[in-house]
């Protein structure tokens, strides 16, 4: 945003030494300052719908994480009908799953999207512990469906990270977002802005907002990783010793 404010700036100061003392910023066609109004309110548009758009699939990404971390939740507490020793061994699959996806997944989908085959065989194994077990009463063949479903749930909300873990705006997007903010900005020079205080703040405010736009928008587009990435709070909880 600086670098941005002291272009415009430079620019605008290197542009008076070449106009002549008899130029007269009043003689502009009002053909141009329609035409960098018009190109002001569509780029505006055009932010906003970009801002929007990014920032939904940021909170679509986080509801998968609350989804999966439910899910989960779900199976370790529903498991308790099953008996101690296998009860035991299906929580501490889903401990292990869990530490993986925080620790190692996440950096991983972060940097090069998707998920890992490390990923999928520990969430299987959550998948075989329930399943091969064979109820041995009616109080665990009735939690015996519902957990089925939970880890269902929780695969089905996996799949879904992993899909939301690409970029959400293609490089067409991009294109046109930089050379709108180009053409924009530019079009304050054909207004022949002069080198008073006031205009020369009012360039650079217009200019770093523009910026800040852009990186906000940049910031969100991938909704894993940067500072303002979803976060793995949700999967911690079910782990406490993530937490320390």
């Amino acid at each position: 945003m600086v670098a941005a404010c002291g272009v415009v700036l430079a620019v605008t100061i290197l542009q008076q030494r070449r106009i002549g003392s008899d130029d007269d910023p009043s003689q502009t066609p009002d053909v141009i300052e329609y035409m960098t109004m018009m190109i002001g309110v569509v780029y505006a548009i055009v932010l906003g719908l970009a801002i929007a758009g990014v920032w939904e699939a940021r909170a679509e990404a986080q509801a998968h994480v609350h989804a999966e971390a439910q899910a989960l939740h779900e199976i370790q507490e529903r498991v308790r009908a099953y008996p101690p020793g296998v009860r035991e061994e299906i929580r501490g699959e889903v401990e292990d799953y869990v530490a993986y996806v925080v620790t190692t997944e996440w950096d991983s989908s972060s940097t090069r999207g998707g998920l890992t085959d490390r990923g999928d065989a520990l969430l299987a194994k959550i998948r075989h512990g329930l399943t091969d077990h064979e109820p041995a009463s009616d109080f665990e063949a009735q939690a015996y469906q519902p957990l089925l479903d939970q880890i269902t749930a929780a695969d089905d909300a996996r799949s879904a990270r992993g899909d939301s873990a690409e970029a959400t705006m293609p490089g067409v997007v991009w294109f046109g977002l930089i050379a709108g903010a180009l053409v924009t900005v530019g079009m304050m020079f054909a207004l022949q802005i002069r080198r008073t205080p006031r205009e020369l703040i009012l360039a650079g405010l217009f200019s770093a907002l523009i910026a800040f736009l852009l990186f906000l928008i940049w910031d969100f587009d991938l909704p894993y990783s940067r500072d303002m990435a979803a976060s793995t709070e949700p999967l911690r909880e079910l782990v406490p010793r993530l937490l320390e």
